[in-house]
C-alpha cells in the first residue's frame, strides 16, 4: 500500500475534486483514468523518441502525429488554465475517442467524456498527478489500489469490490500457473485478474522471462467481462496500472449473450457474481437454460463457470449461502452437478458482515475442478469467523484473522483426515454429501460438543440466527415462487 507523501498527495486529488463539485466516486476515478491514460500515451511517445535516438531509424508506430505533439501531456500541462481546458475538452478527448491501437484501452475509451467543467479545477488536478511519480510498476499498482479503495467506502458503490484480503485468499489457494488461461467473468474493476497476475509475477517470475511465455501473460492470460461500460474503463487501467500490457477486458452481459464462443477456453475461473435478481427466460442465454433452469443470477453463473472450463480447469468463486442449501430443483441439480459430475473440492463458509457495510448477505467460496467424469472424494468444509476486520458496518481491523489458517490447512489437506467434525475444519464423505440430499451448508455437518454451547460466543449465535433468517427467507422465495 502506498503511505506517507504519495498517499497525500491522492488524498489531496480527490479532496480538490469533492471541493470542485465532483463527488461521486466512480466519476472522480474515470476522470483520474482518462487523465493518467493521457499522461502514459506522452510517456509511450517519449520511450519511442529515445529508442529512434539510440537506434538512429524512424520512431516505430508513433501515438502522435507531428501534427498532433500539442495534444502531449508534457506539451498542454503548462498552458493557462482556460488553454488547457479547450485543448483537453475539444482536441484530446476526440483524440481518445478516435485512438485504435488495437488494445482494450482504446476500444473502452470511445465513448470517454470530459465531465470537468471548472478549467482552473481541471488545472489543478494535471499539476498534482504530474507531480506523481509514475515510472514504478508496484507504485502505479498500488496507487490505482488506493484510488479503488475510495469506492469501497462510498456506500452502495462499493458492491464493485470484493475486499483485498478474500481476493488474495482465493487466488493464493488456486495458485495460478504461467500457462493459465484466467477469466473473470464479472470483473467490475478486474481485482482478481490484477491479484492473480501479481502471483504470477511474485511466484514465476523465471517464467516471464521467456519470450513466448511474456507474450502470454501480458496479451492471452487475463480475461474479464463486464456489461458496465465505466467498470470496463476502470478494470482496464487497473490492470494497465499493474502492468498488463494488452488484457482482454471486453464488454458482454455474460448470462444474455451465451457462452458458446468461450466455451471450455479457460483453466482458472476466479468471481464474485451478482447475486441479486434474476432474468427473464427470453433474456437468458439459451445454452445456460440448458444447464441449469432457473431465473437466478447466481445459479446461470455458476452454470456459465463449468460452460466456461476446459477439464481439468479450475474455480474459486463467491457464492451466497443460498445456492449450499436451497430447495429448489435447479438449487438441487446444480449441487448434484458439482458432486457427481466435477470434481468439488471445497465450501468455506465466510463470516456474515464480510460484505458489510453495504451488504448483509451471508456467503462462502466454492472450489472446484471441471472434470465431466467426477472425482469428487471428500469434500472439505471450514468455517471462518473472523477475517483480520470487525464484522459490523465500520470494518476497523482487529487482531483475529482466520485466513491464514484456512491457506495453511488447505495446503495440508492430507493431516485433515484425523480432524473431527467439532473442530473448525473437516472433511466431509461425498457419501455423506449424497445422503443429504447434496446440502453444503456447513452447518449440516459441522458437530457441536454440548458442553460448549453454553460458551459459545454471542457473535457466534447471531450468525447462526442469520443462518436460519437466510434459510427461512430462502424457503418463503421459493413458495412464492412456486405459488406465482
Amino acid at each position: 500500500m502506498i503511505t506517507g507523501e504519495l498517499k497525500s498527495k491522492i488524498d489531496h486529488v480527490w479532496n480538490t475534486f469533492w471541493s470542485g463539485g465532483i463527488s461521486n466516486p466512480l466519476e472522480v476515478i474515470e476522470q483520474i483514468t482518462y487523465l493518467l491514460f493521457i499522461r502514459r500515451l506522452d510517456d509511450i511517445q517519449t520511450l519511442a523518441e529515445k529508442k529512434a535516438r539510440v537506434t538512429g531509424s524512424g520512431i516505430e508506430n508513433p501515438v502522435f502525429r507531428p501534427d498532433q505533439e500539442k495534444l502531449r501531456w508534457s506539451r498542454f500541462k503548462n498552458t493557462k488554465p482556460e488553454v488547457l481546458h479547450k485543448t483537453i475538452a475539444d482536441e484530446v478527448f476526440p483524440f481518445l475517442r478516435g485512438l485504435g491501437d488495437g488494445t482494450t484501452y482504446s476500444e473502452h475509451m470511445k465513448d470517454a467524456r470530459l465531465t470537468i467543467q471548472k478549467p482552473a479545477l481541471l488545472s489543478k488536478v494535471v499539476d498534482m498527478l504530474d507531480d506523481i511519480p509514475m515510472a514504478d510498476r508496484d507504485t502505479n499498482g498500488d496507487l490505482y489500489e488506493y484510488l479503488l479503495s475510495q469506492i469501497a467506502s462510498a456506500g452502495k458503490n462499493g458492491q464493485f469490490r470484493t475486499p483485498r484480503h478474500i481476493v488474495a485468499l482465493m487466488v493464493r489457494m488456486t495458485a495460478p500457473q504461467p500457462n493459465d488461461e484466467i477469466c473473470d467473468p464479472a470483473c467490475g474493476t478486474a481485482g482478481f485478474l490484477v491479484a492473480a497476475s501479481e502471483y504470477v509475477r511474485d511466484n514465476h517470475a523465471d517464467a516471464l522471462l521467456d519470450a513466448v511465455q511474456r507474450s502470454h501473460f501480458h496479451q492471452s492470460m487475463f480475461h474479464g467481462y463486464d456489461f458496465d461500460s465505466t467498470m470496463l474503463r476502470i478494470g482496464s487501467m487497473n490492470m494497465l496500472m499493474h502492468g498488463i500490457e494488452a488484457p482482454d477486458i471486453r464488454y458482454r452481459d455474460s448470462l444474455s449473450e451465451g457462452a458458446a464462443a468461450d466455451a471450455e477456453k479457460y483453466t482458472l475461473i476466479l468471481a464474485n457474481p451478482p447475486f441479486t435478481g434474476s432474468l427473464d427466460h427470453e433474456s437468458t442465454a439459451k445454452d445456460l437454460q440448458r444447464t441449469v433452469k432457473t431465473k437466478k443470477t447466481e445459479l446461470l453463473f455458476l452454470a456459465l463457470f463449468l460452460k466456461l472450463l476446459k477439464p481439468g480447469g479450475r474455480a474459486a468463486v463467491i457464492v451466497p449461502d443460498g445456492v449450499l442449501f436451497g430447495s429448489t430443483t435447479a438449487h438441487k441439480v446444480l449441487r448434484k452437478t458439482l458432486v457427481e459430475d466435477q470434481k468439488l473440492e471445497a465450501v468455506i463458509k465466510l463470516p456474515t458482515g464480510i460484505f458489510r457495510p453495504y451488504a448483509g448477505v451471508s456467503t462462502a467460496i466454492l472450489f472446484f475442478t471441471k472434470t465431466n467424469s467426477g472425482g469428487t472424494d471428500d469434500v472439505w468444509f471450514y468455517d471462518v469467523q473472523a477475517d483480520g476486520f470487525s464484522l459490523d458496518d465500520k470494518r476497523n481491523p482487529v487482531e483475529a484473522n482466520d485466513l491464514p489458517d484456512v491457506l495453511a490447512r488447505w495446503q495440508d489437506r492430507a493431516a485433515e483426515k484425523g480432524r473431527a467434525r467439532t473442530a473448525q475444519s473437516f472433511l466431509v464423505p461425498k457419501s455423506d454429501i449424497v445422503g443429504q440430499g447434496y446440502d453444503l451448508s456447513l452447518n449440516r455437518y459441522k458437530e457441536i460438543v454440548h458442553d460448549e454451547i453454553e460458551h459459545r460466543a454471542p457473535i457466534d449465535i447471531i450468525t447462526d440466527i442469520e443462518q436460519l433468517d437466510a434459510e427461512i427467507a430462502q424457503g418463503l422465495a421459493e413458495l412464492k415462487a412456486m405459488l406465482a
